[in-house]
């Protein structure tokens, strides 16, 4: 089955306001950066991202905040962008916080098919405020319900026409546990292949998740934080 659109833009053509979206990428490192510029042209508004991060101020889903396309982030960590500081501290923005682990553990729960999760992260902590607690073994967990995202946008560094998808390095960070959790998956990759070029040992995300995927060009690969002696 050939999955390939020809471009980002007419991958999120049926994405519409109030949506939910992931978003894959860590910092800015695995950020499906074509398909955020699709959604900034596209000007969709109310949208609820469930990503690691917002990006920075002029890159990423800080693009989407600047032209107010988001009404709600769903995070684990949330600073090196000032205008989305901004934005929650003036009530503009809803801001969800999540432990790093359960953003990670819901998003896959939501493609296992699980209802919820189990965890000892955030008990005593606002975290839990609201939330049910469950005793197993004398030890308190916290009930986290999986995420339900309309979409889930991921970018790879190689994939096929049938969607079976290869990360490189530290870019795999979420990608492949959002792949699995979207009710339609997006995909962009810096090399586009056809079926069996692809080392099926070496594949992250088998194309069963992949709806659509394309090919994307001139990819930024911006470095948060430069370090040097």
């Amino acid at each position: 089955m050939n999955k390939v659109v020809s471009n980002a833009d007419e991958a999120i053509k049926d994405i519409e306001d109030g949506m939910t979206l992931m978003l894959g990428g860590f910092g800015l490192c695995g950020l499906p950066e074509k398909c955020i510029a699709a959604l900034v042209r596209k000007n969709v508004k109310g949208l609820t991202c469930i990503s690691n991060n917002a990006g920075v101020d002029d890159f990423g889903i800080g693009l989407m905040l600047k032209k107010r396309q988001v009404k709600k982030m769903i995070s684990s960590y949330v600073g090196e962008n000032a205008e989305f500081e901004r934005q929650l501290l003036s009530g503009e923005l809803e801001v969800e916080l999540i432990p790093q682990g359960t953003l990670a553990t819901r998003c896959m729960a939501a493609g296992y098919g699980m209802p919820a999760i189990f965890t000892p992260a955030g008990i005593g902590t606002e975290v839990a405020e609201g939330k049910e607690i469950r005793n197993f073994n004398g030890k308190d967990y916290l009930m986290e319900l999986a995420f339900e995202a309309d979409f889930a946008i991921v970018k790879a560094w190689k994939g096929d026409t049938m969607g079976n998808l290869v990360y490189r390095s530290t870019a795999r960070n979420f990608n492949p546990l959002m792949a699995m959790a979207g009710k339609i998956t997006i995909a962009e990759v810096e090399e586009l292949v056809e079926p069996g070029e692809l080392d099926p040992d070496h594949i992250h995300t088998p194309g069963i998740y992949v709806h659509r995927i394309f090919k994307g060009f001139d990819y930024e690969k911006r470095i948060e934080q430069r370090t040097v002696r």
